[in-house]
């Protein structure tokens, strides 16, 4: 590994550290006694600053040089695609459906109803209780099978490290939130991966 690919691992480390402090529930409840009214665009400024992070990450990525990790055949071009496309499509179904709620943007209303969180379990939450993550992890290690460069088997480990201790976080935060019903739920669908 070159200084781009040090550089690059410490960036993905840092960007998923930083991700999950700014979620834990005791900084936002700092930042709550701290901001007071305008507590209500913590979501907003945290999803802002999770994007712009990420596309600079991303665009740092693809423009370092990186080794070739193995000769790419067109059998691991299709195989990737198994990975790729159906990430994707998952991502893309729960970014539609939690985007009002996880982007912070329902601060901008002056008028805004108050929404009581519920528990999904219906759709994807029905065959793993973290889609959004399944997908994440579908979608890049098939660009790592797709890509075979340090670079990206970079991101794919520490992002995979990331989601398996963010999952543990979460679980705990959900089962405070929903106690006995997000039991019972953990007990019929799997965590992450469909069929364990």
């Amino acid at each position: 590994m070159n200084t781009q690919h040090w550089i690059l691992l410490i960036s993905w480390i840092l960007y998923s550290v930083l991700h999950s402090f700014f979620a834990d529930a005791r900084v936002k409840d700092w930042f709550s006694q701290i901001a007071g009214k305008r507590f209500r665009y913590y979501r907003l400024c945290y999803s802002l600053f999770a994007a712009i992070t990420l596309v600079l990450l991303l665009w740092y990525q693809f423009s370092i040089v990186s080794i070739k990790l193995f000769d790419s055949k067109m059998i691991r071009f299709g195989l990737s695609l198994l990975f790729i496309i159906p990430g994707i499509v998952i991502m893309m179904i729960c970014i539609r459906k939690y985007f009002y709620d996880l982007s912070g943007i329902q601060a901008l209303q002056k008028d805004r109803p108050s929404i009581t969180p519920t528990l999904q379990q219906n759709g994807l939450h029905n065959i793993v209780r973290h889609p959004l993550y399944f997908g994440t992890l579908l979608f890049v290690w098939g660009l790592l099978i797709m890509f075979p460069l340090i670079s990206n088997l970079i991101a794919a480990v520490v992002l995979t490290i990331y989601v398996v201790i963010g999952i543990e976080l979460e679980e705990k935060k959900l089962l405070l939130e929903y106690g006995d019903e997000y039991l019972q739920y953990s007990k019929k669908v799997p965590k992450l991966i469909p069929g364990f």
